[in-house]
């Protein structure tokens, strides 16, 4: 289970983003990835930023703190606000907590622990990912991927090969981000440019692992398996 929530953080008034940001770095189950001062800047970066948890103000020019929860997706949310009138919104979206403003260590503690339990039962529960491919959206099942390479075209970008011998081009995605969203114990990276799901494990030796995928010539795939990666997929192996 995961022990710290990669955060982001979001407060149109810069004193109150510093105050909150100060509050935050006291409580080690967070890891702050990024605090801004406007929501707009926040949704152009969304892309490129790995992230489990935004703590947001509400009322904010532009696009205001419940708005922004519904672009947001899958993502766990806890609203800030200086103003009650929002609270049943806020529920309604299914934010983890919603606190008023003065935001005190003890109350932002309570809901991060929330918000850790519920990231954690969602880890366990889930059986897909949601993800931006070369063709559109896509909902990517876990049971389905066979392994993830960097794509040819744009290192940026990788390919996901599936059980069904098709494959999808996932688009501006980091292998760490990739498998930060997948079940640890089913999938391991075995070089800098590809992961595995265990299950889609045929042969191992030192040195390759041999897939139960198929290339175009009939033979199965193989793979380096790296030293840097080795003694992680041997764990994971014997799990």
């Amino acid at each position: 289970m995961n022990t710290k929530l990669k955060c982001l953080l979001l407060d149109d008034e810069l004193p109150g983003l510093t105050y909150l940001k100060m509050l935050c770095e006291q409580i080690p189950e967070l890891e702050i990835v990024k605090a801004f001062d406007n929501p707009e800047k926040l949704l152009t970066e969304i892309p490129k930023l790995d992230f489990d948890l935004c703590i947001s103000d509400i009322e904010m020019p532009g696009i205001d703190g419940l708005t922004l929860a519904h672009l947001l997706q899958d993502k766990l949310i806890i609203f800030t606000t200086a103003y009650r009138d929002y609270a049943a919104e806020a529920f309604d979206i299914d934010a983890v907590d919603y606190i008023t403003k003065p935001v005190t260590k003890e109350r932002l503690k309570k809901a991060i622990a929330k918000a850790l339990d519920r990231f954690n039962k969602t880890a366990v529960t889930k059986q897909f990912i949601h993800l931006n491919t070369d063709k559109g959206k896509a909902l990517l099942y876990f049971n389905q991927i066979r392994y993830l390479k960097t794509a040819l075209i744009d290192s940026r970008d990788k390919e996901v090969f599936l059980v069904d011998g098709s494959s999808l081009i996932l688009k501006n995605i980091n292998f760490d981000s990739f498998l930060s969203k997948l079940p640890e114990t089913d999938f391991c990276r075995v070089n800098k440019k590809e992961i595995i799901a265990m299950r889609a494990v045929k042969f191992f030796n030192h040195n390759e692992v041999t897939l139960l995928h198929q290339e175009q010539n009939g033979k199965f795939t193989t793979l380096v398996l790296s030293e840097t990666y080795r003694s992680d997929f041997l764990l994971k192996v014997k799990i």
